[in-house]
């Protein structure tokens, strides 16, 4: 069994480290690598997101920007983090969001079944945030999560070039053409003919 990590032991780890780890429940949990296309979906974002939030009283954050969701954790690395209004960062080092508005997470083959399980669970636990969205990154889909109450969330799914994705909570909209703009897609193999 694994020793188990306090909050502030994970963070003097963390910031020595040459890879990103997530935390909970006292325990690390490595980052899996990225693609190409997942790369490219996560500027896309935050060129969008930054040139709209640019005035207003609101930030965008790349991955870096590490999220907590309690005093005790969990630490999460969302692909993209916003807030509206004042932001309350953890300590002095400012590294760590606590009060994130919008979680985006882009979807990989090893992370997919944990953001959208385990992951999912934790952040419906952040008490500020209202938007959580998951977006594939070998076809066009993109899942918003919207805090409806403490217990319900709303699902919408985007999945069609004329569906925009409206974050309301930092008053912004994404497109599917901006979120894939350069992400190559796999050629579709032709159903048997019969």
């Amino acid at each position: 069994m694994h020793d188990v990590l306090t909050p502030e032991q994970y963070l003097e780890i963390e910031r020595l480290a040459e890879y990103k780890t997530e935390y909970i429940a006292g325990q690390l949990r490595p980052m899996p690598p990225v693609s190409e296309a997942h790369n490219i979906i996560t500027v896309n974002i935050a060129a969008e997101l930054g040139a709209q939030l640019r005035g207003k009283d609101a930030r965008a954050y790349v991955s870096n920007m590490r999220v907590r969701g309690s005093v005790n954790g969990p630490y999460f690395y969302p692909d993209v983090v916003a807030i509206q209004g004042d932001r309350d960062l953890e300590d002095e080092h400012k590294d760590t969001l606590t009060n994130p508005s919008v979680a985006i997470e882009v979807l990989s083959p090893e992370s997919e079944l944990y953001d959208r399980g385990e992951k999912f669970a934790h952040y419906r636990r952040f008490p500020s945030l209202t938007d959580y969205v998951l977006i594939l990154q070998d076809k066009m889909r993109v899942e918003h999560y919207v805090r409806q109450d403490e217990t319900h969330w709303l699902l919408s799914v985007i999945t069609e070039t004329q569906d925009d994705l409206a974050l309301q909570s930092i008053d912004c909209v994404l497109t599917p053409a901006a979120i894939y703009e350069n992400v190559e897609f796999a050629p579709v193999a032709p159903a048997p003919s019969a």
